[in-house]
């Protein structure tokens, strides 16, 4: 018998008894999880958290289009006037100081002029002239009276009539001639502001408009013949201008009558409302701007010229998420805010954003209203 199948289940009872103690492997242990690479979380004890603060996105009324440009205060001109002499002569009296304010028809200075004399005199002459005028226009009208009575009776011939008619006529318009010259003195002496009556009278010179004397070139005892050169000028500071030189691109956005927000260095954290009064007729070929002017009311004096701000105009608005410009990161060509997720933990969203407008930035798109974004200290989570 051959010994073979015997060897064989030998040795498999022998592989059976090896195995019979032995336990299944056991199955691999479970990998642990693994964290949100994009999640930037925070320890709840770490001190950078306290220095997060985190706020709401809500809607805002934004600025569909506006535009922001440098702006100067001016004198306002149509409320400015230089003081000129009427007629030659000497200052006797300066009643006012430079910077003082006046007030319209305001004594400035008294003047001393051979004019006032001259005044006085044509005046007189021609009060002669009208009492001279009428006593012949007097005469000539009895006269006429008389030679008619005669007429009537056959006494005189008819030219003798007509001849004392044309009498009349002459004297009525020596007359009105003479009236004519008397009004004219007159009104030379009302606009000299003197009398009737009397010689040597001074000159008062008197404010055309309320104001405040802003260049004064005057003293007394000067004498003076050129009438067309400035002894003060006075400014009424009740209304002022702004001059803002506005982009050909912006041009579009400004009407006459539109408003324009005025801030200025002086008064931080004020804005003075203003409308554009006149725009230029030509834009400069250098700056491609055009000058625009917008008035201002100004009751108490605070506003002075040559004061320096900015001139802001925006064409209409418009509600759309908007978060503070502390939230918003340039990174690269990326613009992105960090969102909180939960607390301590936050992620960077990528935003579209529109124009600035103070300190506030509109989100066009990559976060929405009611998202919780990060609005200071954004910078500590650059690290993580």
């Amino acid at each position: 018998m051959r010994p073979w199948p015997c060897l064989t289940v030998a040795l498999a009872l022998a592989l059976a008894g090896c195995g019979a103690g032995t336990a299944p492997p056991p199955h691999p242990a479970a990998a642990p999880a693994v964290s949100d690479p994009s999640v930037i979380e925070i320890p709840a004890d770490s001190p950078k958290l306290t220095q997060i603060q985190v706020a709401e996105v809500q809607l805002a009324e934004m600025p569909t289009d506006e535009f922001i440009v440098p702006g100067k205060i001016e004198v306002n001109p149509n409320s400015v006037s230089n003081v000129l002499l009427p007629v030659a002569g000497r200052v006797t009296d300066v009643l006012v100081r430079f910077g003082d304010a006046v007030r319209k028809d305001q004594p400035l200075l008294m003047v001393e002029s051979p004019e006032a004399d001259a005044a006085a005199s044509a005046y007189i002459q021609a009060e002669g002239s009208v009492a001279q005028a009428s006593s012949g226009l007097h005469k000539a009208q009895t006269d006429l009276e008389r030679v008619q009575d005669l007429f009537k009776g056959d006494a005189i011939a008819k030219k003798e009539v007509i001849s004392a008619e044309t009498a009349v006529t002459q004297a009525r318009a020596i007359l009105k001639q003479s009236e004519a010259a008397l009004q004219q003195a007159k009104a030379r002496l009302e606009l000299l502001g003197l009398s009737s009556g009397g010689f040597r009278q001074k000159i008062a010179v008197r404010a055309p408009l309320s104001g405040k004397i802003t260049e004064m070139t005057v003293v007394a005892g000067e004498y003076r013949n050129d009438l067309s050169a400035s002894l003060m000028t006075i400014a009424d500071l009740s209304t002022i201008w702004v001059s803002a030189d506005v982009p050909e691109s912006s041009l579009r956005l400004v009407k006459v009558g539109e408003r324009f927000d005025v801030t200025l260095s002086a008064f931080p954290g004020e804005t003075f409302q203003s409308r554009v009064a006149r725009i230029a007729d030509s834009v400069d070929p250098q700056t491609r701007t055009i000058e625009v002017w917008a008035e201002l009311a100004n009751p108490q004096g605070r506003l002075r010229p040559d004061m320096f701000g900015e001139v802001r105009h925006i064409e209409s608005f418009h509600r759309v998420p908007a978060v503070p410009a502390t939230a918003v990161i340039q990174a690269q060509k990326r613009t992105i805010v960090y969102r909180e997720i939960s607390k301590g933990q936050f992620v960077q969203a990528d935003v579209e954003v529109g124009k600035r407008s103070g300190d506030r930035i509109p989100v066009l798109a990559g976060i929405k209203t009611g998202d919780r974004v990060v609005v200071d200290g954004a910078m500590l989570l650059r690290g993580y």
